[in-house]
């Protein structure tokens, strides 16, 4: 695969071009020093690089964590065991995020099995939780 544009780079990638200037700020992926005139071209393992990006936000990882997966990645030192702890890090995340989640779904269903249909806007019980008055 040949060097490529900023714009050839983001159709590969799956991104718009403000997503790869993004993770250039961001310090995710290298600005090429390379050029081919005014425009400035990118090795081919910059699409690879911004698919795992996409890849690791899609199982919840940050940009910053991801970025700390990629500095373990470039370290010699790093044994698998470090990249499972990070990993070991996000499930239990997660896992706090869902039982959050659960807890607001038991709430918002009790209120919403408190109300009644036909009753007056000023008796919505709802709104009144959403006011502290219950």
């Amino acid at each position: 695969m040949q060097p490529m544009t900023i714009g050839k780079l983001a159709k590969e990638s799956g991104v718009n071009v403000e997503t790869v200037r993004y993770y250039e700020r961001r310090g995710l992926i290298e600005q090429p020093r390379e050029r081919r005139g005014a425009f400035r071209v990118y090795p081919p393992e910059a699409a690879t690089l911004i698919r795992s990006i996409k890849r690791a936000q899609a199982l919840g990882f940050s940009l910053k964590e991801i970025k700390e997966l990629m500095a373990l990645r470039l370290d010699e030192q790093t044994m698998c065991g470090d990249i499972l702890a990070q990993a070991e890090r996000k499930i239990a995340e997660i896992d706090e995020k869902l039982h959050s989640l659960r807890a607001v779904k038991c709430q918002l269903t009790r209120l919403a099995s408190a109300c009644r249909e036909e009753a007056p806007i000023l008796e919505c019980p709802i709104l009144e939780a959403l006011d502290g008055k219950s």
